[in-house]
C-alpha cells in the first residue's frame, strides 16, 4: 500500500478521488492500493523551553540565553491533533511507500517532514509537487513524483528559519519583557515583527515631526493649455511675483515640439503580496482575509497556489491558457476581442528563469463560481482580469512635449493621446489609478516660432507629510524593505524576499495588532505609545532593521541551493543572541513599559489571529 499525506482533509478528498480511493475511514480514505490521510496544517512544532529544562519553565533573566544543545519537535497539545497523528503513524507502519502531498513550499515541506519524523517513518518517501488543485495538475504531479532527497535543502532552510526564529524570538521576548516590562508585561520581539513595527513607528515619527512649508508654482495659460515654469518652485511668493511682472506683457514663444509614440504593458500577474495590496486598496480587505480567500479559491480548484512570490508563468503553461480563457464565463465582453487572434506570449509574463517553486496566481479553468461569497467573487474578478489583460495588446499613446520661452524664462507643457487602449479595455476607471491625470489631454497643433499673449499666475501649495501606512502599503513596504538598507548585497537579498515571506506577512500584521503595538484608524495604521516606547528601548539597531532579515534571507537561499551549511547558520544565530543578551543586561536604565490595563482588541478589521 502507498500512503499519501496531505496538508488538509479537503485536499485529501480530492487526491483520493483522483487515485480511486473511495472507502472512507476514520481520519483517512483507502482504496485502489492507496491510503490517503491528512494533517491539519501544523501537527508538530519545535519543543517549548520547559521541554528542554525545568529551569526554563519560569521566566528568569539568569536563565538567558536559552539555547538547547539539540532541538526537538513535539505534537501540538490538542486532542484532535493527537488523534489524527496516531492515524498517520499507524498508516505509516502499514504502508510500503509514502508520498508527501503537502503544500509545495518551504512551510509545507516542514509540516509534513516533522509529522513523519515524529512518527518514526523509515519508509521510502516521494514528493508530490503541484501548483494547482485541478484534476489535470494532480494527475500530472503523480506522474512526475520527485525524490524526497531533492527537497532536502528546502527542508533544511525551513528548519533553520524555524530554529533561528525560536532562538531569537523566545530569548529576546523574555529578555526585554523581564528587563523593561512592568508587572508581567510581555514585550514580544521577533526577527520579522520588530522591523515591521519599526517601519510603522518611523513613518509615524516622520509625520509627527513634519513641518509643512508653503511654496509657489508658476504656470501660464496659452491657447487654453497650461504651461509650467521649468525652473525651481518658489519658496518666497514675492520671487514668483517678480517673474510674473517681468513676463506678463511679453509674448510666449514656442521653441520646440517633440512627439513620440509610447506603449505600456499590462499590469503584472499577482503574487500573494500584490494581491493583498490590491484587495486592501480596492476591496478594503485585510491581508489575512485576502490570504484566507485566496487559499479557499485554491482549494476549490478555481485559482492556483496562492503563497507565491513571483509574478511570472512558466513557458509551458502557455499551451493551457486558451482553455483557461475559454472557461471564464461572465467575461465574454473582454474575451471576444481575443477570439480569432493568436494569443500573445510575452517574455514579460512567460519566463522560466523567473520561476522557482511556484508561478503567479491565475485562474485554473476549473472549479465552479457558484456558491462563492461576495468577497471570493471580487477577489477572483481581480485575478481573472489580470490574467485576461496579459493577452491584450499594449496600451499605446502619442506623447507630445512642447517647450516655450517668455523672456529669459523657460516653460513646458505635455499631453498624451490614446492611440489604442489595449489592455486598459479590460479595466474600468476605478480599476486603474494613475498619477498622470494632468497629462491625459491632447495638445493642440503648435508651430515652432509661433507666439502670443498668455496669462501667468502663481499657485500656492504646501508640502505634505508622508501618509500613514495602510495594511496594503505596509505589505508593500515589507516586500520592498531593501529600499531602507544601504548595503548593496543585503539590498539584493531583501529585493528577492523582503521582510518575512509572502505567506507570513499577513500573520505578522495580525501579531502586531494582538500585541497592542498597532491600531487602525479607518485605514491608517498607527503605532501605540507602548510600541514607540519599546522601539526606543531596543538599542541594537539590527533588531529593528530590515538588514537582519536581509542577512538571514540571503543565507537561507544559499542553504536552499546547498551552498551554505545549516549548522553554521544556527551557530551564528546563537552567537548573536548571546551578544544581545549581554548588551541588555549591561543597560543600567530603569525605564519600564506599563502593563496593559486590559486585553487589547484588534481594531476594526476583525478578530485577532490566535
Amino acid at each position: 500500500m502507498i500512503l499519501c499525506i496531505t496538508e488538509k482533509p479537503s485536499v485529501g478528498r480530492d487526491i483520493a478521488r483522483i487515485l480511486g480511493a473511495t472507502n472512507r475511514k476514520e481520519g483517512y480514505i483507502e482504496g485502489n492500493g492507496y491510503y490517503v490521510t491528512w494533517t491539519f496544517g501544523h501537527l508538530c512544532c519545535l519543543k517549548e523551553p520547559s521541554d528542554y529544562s525545568p529551569n526554563w519553565k519560569n521566566w528568569s533573566i539568569s536563565a538567558l540565553p536559552m539555547i538547547p544543545p539539540r532541538f526537538g519537535i513535539k505534537l501540538i497539545s490538542n486532542d484532535s491533533y493527537r488523534k489524527q497523528f496516531q492515524v498517520i503513524a499507524d498508516l505509516i507502519l502499514k504502508s510500503d511507500e509514502i508520498i508527501n502531498c503537502g503544500d509545495a513550499g518551504q512551510e509545507g515541506e516542514l509540516i509534513q517532514r516533522w509529522v513523519m519524523q515524529k512518527a518514526g517513518c523509515k519508509k521510502p518517501v516521494k514528493r508530490l509537487w503541484i501548483n494547482s488543485m485541478t484534476d489535470e495538475a494532480i494527475k500530472a504531479g503523480f506522474a512526475n513524483l520527485r525524490p524526497e532527497k531533492d527537497l532536502e535543502p528546502l527542508y533544511m532552510a525551513g528548519l533553520c528559519r524555524a530554529i533561528g526564529d525560536w532562538v531569537l524570538g523566545l530569548n529576546a521576548t523574555r529578555l526585554y519583557s523581564l528587563k523593561y516590562g512592568e508587572k508581567g508585561r510581555i514585550l514580544s520581539i521577533g526577527r520579522v515583527q520588530t522591523p515591521t513595527l519599526a517601519l510603522v513607528v518611523n513613518r509615524q515619527h516622520e509625520i509627527e515631526n513634519f513641518i509643512p512649508k508653503d511654496y509657489w508654482e508658476l504656470k501660464t495659460l496659452y491657447k487654453s493649455i497650461p504651461f509650467s515654469y521649468s525652473g525651481k518652485k518658489f519658496d518666497i511668493k514675492e520671487s514668483g511675483e517678480k517673474v510674473i511682472n517681468e513676463i506678463k506683457d511679453l509674448q510666449l514663444e514656442i521653441t520646440d515640439i517633440s512627439k513620440k509614440t509610447g506603449k505600456e504593458s499590462a499590469p503584472k500577474l499577482f503574487d500573494l503580496t500584490s494581491l493583498q495590496v490590491e484587495c486592501n486598496k480596492k476591496l478594503n480587505l485585510s491581508a489575512e482575509t485576502t490570504l484566507k480567500i485566496a487559499q479557499s479559491l485554491y482549494e476549490k480548484k478555481i485559482t492556483t497556489y496562492p503563497r507565491v512570490d513571483t509574478t511570472y508563468l512558466p513557458e509551458d503553461v502557455f499551451k493551457t491558457c486558451g482553455k483557461i480563457l475559454n472557461s471564464l464565463s461572465g467575461y465574454k465582453q473582454f474575451l471576444d476581442p481575443l477570439r480569432g487572434e493568436k494569443l500573445r506570449k510575452s517574455k514579460k509574463v512567460f519566463d522560466n528563469s523567473k520561476i522557482t517553486d511556484h508561478h503567479a496566481i491565475i485562474p485554473t479553468g476549473a472549479g465552479s463560481l457558484t456558491n462563492l461569497s461576495e468577497n471570493e467573487l471580487n477577489v477572483f474578478d481581480l485575478i481573472a482580469k489580470r490574467f485576461i489583460a496579459i493577452f491584450y495588446p499594449d496600451f499605446t499613446f502619442h506623447q507630445t512635449n512642447v517647450a516655450a520661452k517668455c523672456g529669459k524664462y523657460q516653460f513646458k507643457a505635455s499631453g498624451k493621446e490614446t492611440i489604442e487602449p489595449g489592455w486598459k479595455s479590460v479595466f474600468n476607471d476605478l480599476d486603474l489609478e494613475t498619477d498622470e491625470q494632468d497629462e491625459n489631454h491632447s495638445i493642440p497643433e503648435f508651430n515652432i516660432g509661433e507666439s502670443g499673449p498668455h496669462k501667468p499666475k502663481l499657485i500656492k501649495k504646501t508640502t505634505q507629510p508622508p501618509k500613514y501606512f495602510t495594511e496594503g502599503t505596509l505589505l508593500k513596504a515589507m516586500e520592498t524593505a531593501g529600499n531602507f538598507v544601504d548595503d548593496e548585497n543585503l539590498r539584493e537579498s531583501l529585493k528577492a524576499n523582503g521582510i518575512g515571506r509572502p505567506s507570513t506577512r499577513a500573520a505578522i500584521i495580525e501579531i502586531l495588532y494582538k500585541r497592542g503595538y498597532i491600531e487602525k484608524t479607518r485605514k491608517s495604521l498607527k503605532a501605540t505609545p507602548d510600541a514607540i516606547h519599546l522601539l526606543s528601548l531596543i538599542k541594537d539597531d539590527l533588531l529593528k532593521s530590515p538588514r537582519l532579515t536581509g542577512i538571514w534571507e540571503g543565507k537561507l537561499r544559499l542553504i536552499e541551493k546547498g551552498e551554505y551549511e545549516a549548522q553554521k547558520f544556527i551557530d551564528e544565530i546563537k552567537d548573536m543572541v548571546e551578544q544581545i543578551t549581554m548588551a541588555v543586561l549591561r543597560d543600567s536604565g530603569i525605564e519600564k513599559i506599563a502593563a496593559l490595563p486590559e486585553k487589547k482588541k484588534r481594531g476594526t478589521t476583525g478578530k485577532s489571529k490566535k
